[in-house]
């Protein structure tokens, strides 16, 4: 077992995978005070990794976001950035380009996708 001085230690003795959002809550805790730390040790780095790796784990099962379409994520970008179709014409030439892109009649190329990740200052593969 790793060492670690008692206020970082969970009510287990040793971390199990998370189960409940009252134990994520938990291990959440515990990692920030290890996080907080000004030189943890090396057990306590140790500690933090294994936390980490469970919350992780945790997350990704039960809080993770499905990944979107590129349409889909288009479109939440448009709304959050209060854009309207027509705000969209210098990136694809066009009005009747934007529509049919929006509507799933034509596909992104790779000049629109550029200028997308450019405008929006996001990674291109938001776009694939």
């Amino acid at each position: 077992m790793i060492a670690v001085p008692e206020k970082y230690t969970l009510e287990v003795s040793s971390p199990t995978p998370i189960t409940s959002e009252r134990r994520h809550e938990q291990y959440l805790s515990v990692l920030d005070k290890l996080a907080s730390k000004d030189n943890p040790t090396r057990e306590e780095e140790k500690y933090a990794e294994v936390l980490m790796t469970l919350i992780e784990a945790y997350e990704e099962e039960h809080l993770a976001i499905p990944d979107a379409s590129p349409l889909e994520g288009l479109r939440t970008l448009m709304d959050a950035n209060g854009l309207r179709q027509k705000d969209l014409v210098s990136i694809f030439g066009s009005e009747s380009i934007v529509s049919e892109v929006l509507h799933k009649k034509r596909d992104l190329n790779k000049t629109h996708i550029e200028k997308l990740s450019k405008r929006f200052h996001i990674s291109p593969a938001a776009f694939f």
